[in-house]
């Protein structure tokens, strides 16, 4: 597995500590992105807690995540979530070293009181002394949250005193891409009041050995609560690997719903969002269709990836600033461009850790990762083969435009297009997955080749 470094600098390590006006929880932040341009250790806010307890057990669910492996979980992995400043509210992001879970804590303007909200990504340390800490943080207790150092704590300090150096395989950011596309094709299917949500929550089970999950599970709504079925029967939910919902478990005392979406009308194994809606904040955890597969093998952005105009992304990101909720149709105003360009320039702006899909308001919102911004597209083996094909001349578009033929090596293949522009292929990885695990290289060779007739040129 291809992995990069991820350089983590701190001025010093997070921790909750004693303040005149209580405890205040100190997040310290890494290198990051805001609108002044690049920033060593952004601040983003200063202020209270509305829910201390609640905030805390959900920060430490975000932190679990970043720091599993729900498959073979003997691989440890630690990477330190990423904080995004949205003008209104705050989101704690991580994904699971596994590539199969991504968690998201959204604390939302009720759950601040304080100072005006940032703008801008950066990630945060969370360490094992502040893991403890916040483990302590009683109900009844004021709890004062900095997100990032002040002006004076900078100056004091002569350079970053606490750094780290992780791995990051490209799976992990190609996970990234792949979960905003696939969580927009997700609908509410559920929701179940306080006590049915923790009643069933606590009934999953807690661990799975590392081993698969088996057969794909099924919840379906029954009344106020869920109940399980072995098919997906209609109106039934995917729940695949239930053990690695686990780390809700530390929310469930404060829980005021559990909102489950997912994809309509699925026959297979696919991914779900679990929302546990808490005081001024939500928590999600969305998981991957088996325990034994990332996000990062979905191939829901390839399309785009091949399809896509570089000078639309261009345009519709200079167009960004981290909004907390992104309006297609508003771009698409903006720029001048359709909104299927405009959808299109945004999934590959999502490649780049650029774009998150918020499955509670249905929207999509901008945060800037911290991280090699083509990184993941580069090194994406299926579209980088596509490129290689169509540059080759290994694609020969037959009259008509429904059908094409893809020559790899002496084999050949062949793609059909329907009317709906709906492909499908000959090759066996068409034939195992019938496009539910994205478009085979065939299918985007011959998207590349179709372009360029149009343009003149190979992208």
């Amino acid at each position: 597995m291809t992995q990069a470094v991820q350089a983590y600098a701190y001025l010093r390590h997070s921790a909750v500590r004693e303040d005149p006006a209580g405890r205040r929880l100190a997040l310290e932040t890494s290198g990051g992105a805001t609108p002044a341009g690049e920033a060593a250790h952004p601040r983003f806010f200063d202020g209270f807690l509305t829910a201390p307890a609640p905030a805390a057990a959900a920060l430490l669910a975000v932190a679990d995540v970043a720091a599993a492996r729900y498959h073979r979980p003997q691989l440890r992995a630690s990477l330190d979530p990423v904080v995004t400043a949205n003008g209104d509210r705050l989101r704690f992001e991580s994904f699971s070293g596994c590539g199969g879970v991504y968690a998201r804590l959204d604390v939302l303007a009720d759950g601040l009181d304080g100072d005006e909200i940032g703008h801008g990504t950066t990630n945060v340390d969370v360490n094992i002394p502040l893991r403890e800490a916040l483990g302590r943080i009683g109900a009844a207790e004021p709890l004062h949250l900095a997100v990032g150092p002040d002006a004076l704590e900078v100056t004091t300090f002569e350079g970053p005193v606490v750094e780290r150096k992780v791995p990051l395989p490209d799976r992990w950011l190609r996970g990234f891409a792949e979960t905003q596309v696939v969580a927009a094709g997700f609908d509410l299917r559920a929701e179940l009041p306080a006590a049915e949500a923790v009643a069933f929550l606590r009934a999953l089970p807690r661990a799975a050995g590392g081993a698969r999950s088996g057969p794909p599970r099924w919840v379906v709504p029954a009344g106020r609560t869920l109940r399980p079925t072995s098919r997906p029967v209609p109106g039934a939910v995917c729940l695949p690997g239930p053990e690695r919902l686990v780390a809700l478990q530390r929310v469930l005392r404060h829980a005021r719903a559990l909102r489950v979406y997912g994809p309509a009308g699925v026959r297979d194994a696919s991914a779900a969002a679990w929302e546990v809606v808490l005081p001024g904040m939500r928590l999600t955890l969305t998981l991957s269709p088996d325990a034994s597969r990332g996000f990062s093998g979905e191939g829901a952005v390839l399309g785009a990836l091949a399809d896509g105009d570089e000078r639309d992304t261009d345009r519709i990101a200079e167009l960004l600033a981290w909004e907390p909720r992104i309006e297609p149709a508003d771009l698409a105003e903006q720029s001048g461009l359709p909104v299927a360009r405009v959808r299109a320039a945004l999934t590959r702006l999502g490649t780049a850790g650029q774009i998150g899909y918020d499955t509670a308001e249905a929207a999509y919102f901008h945060r800037q990762l911290p991280y090699d911004s083509g990184r993941a597209e580069a090194h994406n083996p299926r579209l980088r083969a596509a490129r290689a094909l169509a540059a080759a001349g290994a694609v020969r578009l037959e009259p008509g435009g429904t059908l094409a033929t893809v020559t790899v090596d002496d084999h050949l293949q062949r793609v059909r297009t329907d009317e709906r522009g709906r492909a499908s292929c000959t090759c066996l990885w068409w034939a195992r997955y019938r496009g539910g695990r994205g478009p085979c290289k065939h299918v985007l060779a011959v998207g590349l080749a179709r372009a360029a007739a149009a343009t003149g040129a190979v992208r």
